[in-house]
């Protein structure tokens, strides 16, 4: 009986959402753990884990964790358009890859984003931490020569250059005392604070639409060993790489604490920093995971920032008005020593196949915990199939709002598994690899379209029953060639509408080919 009277209580507030008093209208916190691995949380793990995270596991315990859950992508900028836009990131121009150094806007001008549609309910948008979805960089094709060739372990021609020369340092200064377009503030947040991607220049923190100081050196040799910095790049001078996440964890907490005291609902994206690389973990936090291993300790300090923001909620008094939501954009990235930490027990992709950029359930299946007093169920679980694109539909319902046609073209709202119902939302969720592979997966049945997780040519598909095989190991595509048959269709009807919801067609924004092209025999 008390869990019905919660149920028709929540049910009636959200019915009144468009005429709640701002003091009654709920709080939507939304914290992005960056490369964490669904193996990485220890009660996603508690067999083959060996990191604790107990702010992560208090937050499962005190709301609704799904073990189903995905990002729309393998890697960080697509999953991050997605969460934002509720529309999948390939019916864009990010067809493979990320969004590059020095990259333009992904975010159309005229896309709807969560911060958005919360801001027309009267919520003040904040975000904090790592944006990497492009912006419109005041950098002239004259310009670019100074930005660019100056080494790097990532695409940057190995050896660094650590000085730079009065000419870049002159481009510099006047590139950075200009305001940067095309920014978190231009697509929905009245405030931004963060650094747009850790481990490539600009090395500073960027305030709304400017640098907070003007870059005018080179970071040393020595930022770029051992999973730390990836291309060098305009800096401010002694920028330390282990000050980000503490940086982020104090700002998200100072918006909270202001906000709550200004009485105004409030949307906070807390898109973290970590554990993605730099590896470059704070003094206090070294040493402190078991594994004696730098990933290890910078996990354990991610955990830790968790607690923060959540004892701030708590110490504002607005816990019981507060949707909080934790996930990761995508798996733990094999290179930071994935097998290093496997040999000593820890396993951060838990039970499944593969790592970050895969296709294989290790690359986008995440964790993803929701906490939200008097509608979720403390310490419940869900095992149905879901995806960090539905946030905005999700958000949408909590506000009391219908969405346009034109907007979160893929978002299923997931507030009737918060209220306790056990049943599918999707007809299917589309998975995608770093190198442009599809997977389609509809119940119990897994679909990638192309001959491997991250292969780039051929058009070989492979079939699995997750429900029977979570590690993918067997291929089944030649026993079910109806399912194969049913996948593709599937997904070419997804293509062709230009949504997975219903509703009107809409279109894409550039061509979508299911099947990459198999390349020819080199020359």
């Amino acid at each position: 009986m008390f869990r019905v009277i919660i149920v028709l209580t929540a049910s009636w507030m959200l019915s009144l959402a468009p005429t709640m008093s701002a003091a009654d209208k709920p709080n939507v916190v939304i914290i992005l753990a960056d490369d964490l691995g669904y193996g990485d949380v220890s009660c996603y793990n508690p067999e083959r884990g060996k990191i604790p995270t107990p702010n992560i596991d208090a937050l499962a315990k005190g709301g609704m964790r799904f073990t189903d859950a995905h990002s729309s992508s393998g890697v960080c900028s697509p999953t991050r358009y997605t969460l934002l836009t509720g529309r999948y990131h390939w019916r864009t121009r990010l067809q493979a890859g990320i969004v590059g150094v020095w990259g333009a806007p992904l975010i159309a001008p005229d896309r709807l984003t969560i911060a958005g549609l919360a801001k027309q309910h009267g919520y003040h948008t904040a975000c904090v931490g790592k944006w990497h979805l492009g912006w419109d960089w005041p950098i002239t094709p004259d310009d670019k020569r100074h930005f660019q060739g100056l080494g790097g372990q990532a695409g940057g021609g190995g050896k660094v250059k650590t000085q730079a020369t009065a000419e870049q340092i002159a481009v510099w200064k006047n590139v950075f005392s200009n305001p940067i377009p095309g920014g978190p503030t231009t697509r929905g947040f009245d405030e931004y604070f963060g650094t747009d991607v850790p481990n490539w220049p600009p090395y500073c923190f960027i305030e709304n639409d400017r640098t907070v100081g003007i870059p005018s050196s080179l970071l040393t040799a020595q930022d770029f060993v051992k999973n730390q910095a990836s291309l060098q790049g305009p800096a401010l001078p002694e920028w330390k790489l282990d000050a980000i996440l503490p940086a982020l964890a104090d700002r998200a907490c100072d918006v909270i604490s202001k906000q709550a005291k200004a009485k105004s609902p409030f949307l906070l994206y807390l898109p973290l920093t970590a554990p993605h690389t730099p590896l470059a973990v704070a003094k206090e936090w070294q040493g402190k995971s078991s594994l004696k291993h730098p990933y290890g300790d910078f996990v354990m300090h991610t955990d830790a920032v968790v607690g923060r923001v959540l004892d701030a909620i708590r110490a504002a008094g607005i816990r019981d008005n507060t949707l909080v939501v934790f996930t990761s954009d995508n798996g733990c990235a094999p290179y930071i020593g994935a097998k290093e930490l496997e040999s000593r027990g820890h396993f951060p992709s838990g039970p499944l196949r593969g790592y970050k950029a895969d296709a294989w359930e290790g690359g986008h299946r995440i964790p993803f915990i929701v906490r939200f007093p008097g509608m979720v169920k403390p310490g419940s679980t869900c095992s149905q199939t879901v995806c960090s694109v539905d946030l905005l539909a999700t958000i949408a319902e909590v506000l009391g709002a219908k969405l346009p046609a034109t907007t979160g073209e893929d978002s299923v709202s997931l507030m009737p598994l918060l209220r306790g119902e056990d049943r599918p939302l999707h007809e299917a969720v589309v998975h995608h690899s770093s190198a442009g592979v599809f997977a389609v997966r509809s119940g119990q049945w897994k679909l990638i379209l192309g001959p491997g997780s991250g292969a780039t040519d051929g058009t070989k598909p492979h079939l699995y029953d997750l429900s029977a095989d979570l590690g993918e190991t067997t291929d089944l595509a030649t026993k079910h060639p109806e399912e194969v048959k049913r996948l593709t269709e599937l997904m070419e009807k997804y293509v062709a509408d230009g949504r997975s919801t219903p509703g009107e067609k809409r279109m894409n924004d550039v061509t979508v080919p299911i099947f990459k092209k198999a390349r020819g025999p080199k020359k």
